[in-house]
């Protein structure tokens, strides 16, 4: 990819799991967790008794990197100096047909090297990690650490933890976890494990250490949380856990994997997404989706219920630290339809059990079910309705629950929960035609009446009412429902008409603008309730408010959403249109000053992130790869 990342994914597994390079140069910096703070990390390489630094930060001189490239599922630096080639590989094999391995805590780091001068040369890699992995921050109490014995002779392993082990004992946006054990693996020639300490500017900390020989060397990184969720008051054990699996033994596993056939997986996944991004979209396209898979999974944590079913719990990562929060899960979802639509289910799980319970007393879908890691209940609006988003969230989950539906043409997890959903449409029906004085999910912007764009996703909500139904049989019920959303479309053409082409941001605001990407279900889903002339003149307006990064969310400020950018992008059918969209996000990602995991939400005319990072929305990006594929189409 040509594209220069923000910020370099190195460490992709959760939440908490999350290690990112700030800078170009893997030396250049200190390696850091998702939220900036410091996850310190120190590789060294060995040449004929000379040290050579390749990560983190240090005294130590460098071996120059020579290179950096990026897929999906890894990252792969080149390093040289006169007498050797050095390539250093990291994965994280989030392959989303496999949940276990997906939910496994192990990511990998690879070395090999070859001589470049002809000569045979003695050469080992050393990888240091500190305790700022496994703490909130360093020095926040003291760390144990053991050698870790494996039954394969060939693996060593170390573990450090804090001494003060509370699993779930918080929770919280910019926090790290301060439970459970990490756990640096190696296997290669010559290996060995130690327990050391790192000392740099701030002083020292606790540290482990690996070190292996040869010229063919893996890295294993692992974090064991212990539990990883708590749910309604059960605390939950990640995914991988399902089959009674420990730790050591899913280091072990993960070790004699990737020679075996996960590398070669990984390569073909990430290959595969490459092909499809680059026809769906073009170059830049495929360079942002590259960059954002990581990223999106990352901000998930894939546990399982009591009752064994799947429960995927995103974080909205430097927003408030939601966790299972319906309008940043409906963004998400154009990359788990594309791979895995179970994974879509698994987000909609905690909603509809929190409607169920007692403590929710709305006609309308809640907006999240706790603030992450602790799932009891929602906390964004405090139980009050003023802070609430009642058509947006009813509009999101239908939208949800029949895209998931229409995915794998399995209609069964809807009919679970029609209770609700049909509880849900009745309030779209209702209070959905022209909102009132609400939040929608942009709730940066505040509240507003008579917002266009939440009336589309009320309209959307209720045709995928209708996709359900139909799917169960019920095609007259359906195409009832059917007409009232046509009905509420035309309506909408009048009221929200600027009368040049545009449509407005709110009905009662001629002149006014915004993006319209809620309508992209209509063109995806094939139900055309709005005319190809209106959609087209819509786009095509929109291209008077273009700034050098791209076109702003509304008429109100000049920041932008790149989720909402790329859905607005989807509803053509012109590529070189699409593409034209595409490419000021690629600039602002590629000359942006805020050196950190995909933002966004950044200022058209400046590129700098204006607030969220590392969210799990960026599956938005996905959408046109999800509209290329044909497999949301239906026919009533």
């Amino acid at each position: 990819m040509n594209l220069r990342a923000p910020a370099i994914p190195l460490i992709t597994v959760d939440p908490y799991f999350s290690v990112w390079s700030p800078t170009e140069k893997l030396y250049d910096s200190t390696p850091m967790h998702w939220t900036g703070k410091p996850n310190t990390m120190v590789g060294i390489v060995t040449i004929d008794g000379e040290e050579y630094r390749f990560m983190g930060s240090g005294e130590t001189p460098v071996i120059e990197q020579t290179g950096c490239r990026l897929d999906a599922l890894s990252t792969r630096y080149t390093f040289e100096n006169a007498a050797i080639l050095l390539e250093v590989t990291f994965l994280t094999p989030l392959l989303p047909y496999d949940l276990h391995l997906m939910s496994r805590p192990v990511s990998y780091m690879h070395t090999d090297w070859k001589a470049l001068d002809g000569e045979g040369h003695d050469v080992s890699v050393k990888v240091t990690v500190s305790e700022e992995l496994c703490l909130d921050k360093r020095g926040q109490s003291p760390v144990e650490t053991d050698i870790i014995k494996f039954t394969d002779d060939e693996i060593l392993g170390v573990r450090m933890g804090n001494v003060d082990q509370k699993p779930l004992n918080r929770s919280g946006d910019d926090v790290r976890i301060d439970w459970g054990y990490f756990y640096l693996a190696v296997e290669g020639e010559n290996s060995a494990v130690n327990i050391t300490d790192m000392t740099d500017k701030d002083g020292t900390m606790t540290a482990v250490s690996a070190v292996a020989g040869g010229c063919d060397s893996l890295f294993l990184f692992a974090y064991d949380d212990i539990d990883s969720i708590q749910y309604f008051g059960d605390p939950l054990k990640a995914y991988w856990r399902k089959g009674g699996s420990d730790i050591v033994t899913e280091i072990e596993r993960a070790a004699s994997a990737y020679g075996d056939y996960l590398a070669g997986a990984c390569k073909a996944f990430s290959r595969a997404l490459l092909t499809h991004a680059l026809e769906a979209g073009g170059e830049e396209y495929a360079d942002i989706l590259q960059l954002a898979y990581r990223q999106v999974c990352a901000a998930h944590k894939l546990v399982y219920d009591n009752s064994g079913d799947v429960l995927y719990i995103s974080k909205e990562c430097f927003s408030n630290g939601c966790a299972a929060t319906v309008d940043v899960s409906y963004p998400s979802i154009p990359l788990f339809l594309c791979y895995n639509p179970e994974l879509v289910r698994g987000m909609m799980r905690p909603i509809f059990r929190f409607a169920r319970t007692d403590d929710w007393e709305f006609d309308f879908s809640p907006h999240d079910c706790g603030q992450y890691p602790l799932l009891n209940g929602a906390v964004y609006s405090k139980g009050s309705i003023t802070n609430q988003m009642p058509v947006e969230e009813c509009g999101n989950m239908l939208v949800m629950a029949a895209a998931s539906s229409i995915a794998d043409r399995d209609v069964s997890f809807a009919t679970a929960n029609m209770d609700l959903l049909s509880q849900w449409v009745k309030y779209l029906i209702q209070y959905g035609e022209d909102p009132e004085n609400q939040l929608c999910t942009d709730d940066f912007a505040g509240h507003l009446a008579h917002n266009c764009n939440l009336s589309l996703k009320a309209i959307m909500g209720i045709v995928s009412y209708a996709v359900i139904l139909d799917m169960q049989g019920s095609k007259t019920e359906a195409q009832t429902y059917l007409t009232k959303a046509r009905e509420m479309a035309q309506s909408w053409i009048v009221r929200a008409s600027n009368g040049d082409g545009s449509w407005r941001l709110a009905f009662d605001r001629p002149g006014s603008w915004s993006m319209k990407y809620n309508m992209v279900w209509d063109k995806l889903f094939g139900t055309n309730l709005f005319p190809r002339e209106v959609v087209e003149s819509e786009l095509a307006s929109n291209f008077r408010h273009f700034n050098p990064y791209g076109m702003p969310l509304d008429n109100r400020a000049a920041y932008t959403k790149t989720d909402w950018m790329v859905w607005t992008a989807t509803m053509t059918t012109d590529p070189k249109l699409f593409r034209a969209y595409i490419h000021p996000i690629w600039l602002a990602y590629n000359h942006s000053p805020s050196r950190v995991p995909l933002t966004d939400w950044y200022d058209t005319v400046t590129s700098v992130k204006v607030g969220f990072q590392h969210r799990t929305v960026q599956g938005g990006l996905f959408m046109k790869l999800l509209d290329a594929s044909g497999k949301m189409k239906y026919k009533f």
